[in-house]
């Protein structure tokens, strides 16, 4: 795994905090369901990969975020978009930082093509970049 913070992400956004990583991942989550989001599933990368290949990989947890009301609007304008959902948050620990990311909504949406998901990745993206700019601050 890369131990340094890209630059800039074509897919995503990323931000580091002064939190130690196990306060980071409990923060996340909190400030993902002040702005609406459950977290549907949590993967322990570390974990995974130590219990499946024997790597040592830094500490690396993989948030599946969901906005039920977003959902279901991405749902009624295109029933396969949940081939793209969830908005996934990743927390890890990068040398002596905790860095904290997010996905580009509309990154992802736009690889459907139609207009009307626009709406819907411009609201995922700002309640997911309040969740960054909030976690950045600390």
């Amino acid at each position: 795994m890369q131990t340094h913070i890209p630059a800039s992400l074509k897919y995503g956004r990323a931000v580091t905090t002064t939190l130690p990583y196990a306060q980071a991942v409990d923060r996340a989550k909190a400030l993902l369901k002040e702005e609406g989001f459950g977290v549907l599933c949590e993967i322990d990368v570390k974990k995974t990969m130590k219990e499946k290949i024997g790597a040592d990989v830094p500490p690396y947890v993989i948030l599946g975020a969901c906005n039920p009301r977003l959902a279901h609007r991405a749902l009624a304008v295109e029933n396969q978009i949940g081939l793209l959902l969830p908005c996934n948050l990743v927390v890890q620990e990068l040398g002596n930082a905790t860095v904290v990311s997010a996905v580009d909504a509309n990154a992802m949406m736009s690889f459907v093509g139609k207009a009307e998901l626009g709406a819907v990745a411009v609201e995922a993206n700002a309640g997911l970049g309040r969740v960054l700019d909030a976690i950045a601050k600390e």
